[in-house]
């Protein structure tokens, strides 16, 4: 009896251990060997109607080595805009092109929540996914004590009903390392930030039990996010104030605004 007992127990040992992984890597600029080659941007823009004029590439998913996916956002909507028009925008592509998913900083939205937490920066995004009907939201939450970390959250629809995920920033490390919860308050995954690597770099693993393409997808446009997230913090601490004082401006992108409209109303 013992000797069952122990082989069980290894046995559920080895099947906890099972992790899928794989890594974000971003670049320190915006140049790179995607992008080099004479008319490579406009094929970029051929190959997907996504792949905006203003893309900048700048990184990569890499599974057991190879390259899987590519990273860009629009600089135009980043650098140079302002105030209630300036946002994020990040798309993943397959490695031959095709667009995946994109990562949509909404600014009403983050103005709203700020607000209603009294100025503290409530950043939210909004995820599109290829061949996936939900619009996921994703958020930071409002709920902080100083000097504590932060936490996002967001719900994924699947076929057996909504799935419910909160990310950690890890109180004891060096980079930005994030632990990922699933709605039962269970560790099922870990976002390891090299900071190694100037551009940001990210090892993740996911348990196999519990991990599937859509979950892996918006881990890895956040860990993107990352990237920027304290200048997005400041932007929206600074967008608050602007509109607190009536000085933010009269509208927001109509690229925004479109993400907002009622899909039931009659156009």
């Amino acid at each position: 009896m013992a000797i069952a007992t122990a082989e069980s127990t290894g046995s559920k040992s080895r099947a906890r251990s099972k992790w899928r992984r794989f890594k974000v890597d971003l670049w320190l600029t915006d140049m790179n060997f995607t992008e080099l080659g004479i008319m490579k941007h406009t094929q970029h823009e051929a190959a997907s109607d996504q792949f905006s004029r203003d893309m900048e590439i700048i990184g990569q998913i890499k599974d057991d080595g190879d390259r899987t996916g590519i990273l860009a956002y629009r600089k135009e909507a980043w650098k140079d805009a302002e105030g209630l028009q300036r946002r994020l925008i990040i798309k993943q592509f397959t490695d031959s092109m095709n667009w995946k998913a994109s990562m949509e900083f909404m600014m009403g939205r983050s103005v709203q929540l700020s607000m209603g937490a009294r100025g503290f920066p409530v950043c939210a995004y909004t995820v599109n996914l290829a061949r996936h009907d939900q619009l996921i939201q994703l958020e930071r939450s409002a709920l902080k004590w100083p000097f504590m970390p932060e936490h996002f959250s967001f719900f994924i629809e699947t076929k057996d009903g909504p799935r419910f995920y909160r990310l950690r920033r890890n109180i004891f490390a060096i980079g930005a390392d994030y632990s990922l919860y699933d709605d039962r308050g269970r560790k099922i995954g870990n976002l390891d930030h090299r900071i190694i690597n100037l551009g940001g770099s990210w090892k993740v693993k996911i348990r196999e039990d519990e991990t599937y393409g859509t979950l892996e997808t918006v881990i890895q446009l956040f860990c993107t996010m990352l990237r920027y997230n304290h200048d997005m913090r400041d932007h929206v601490k600074r967008t608050v104030k602007a509109v607190r004082r009536g000085k933010a401006g009269q509208s927001l992108d109509h690229h925004e605004t479109n993400l907002y409209h009622n899909p039931r109303k009659y156009r």
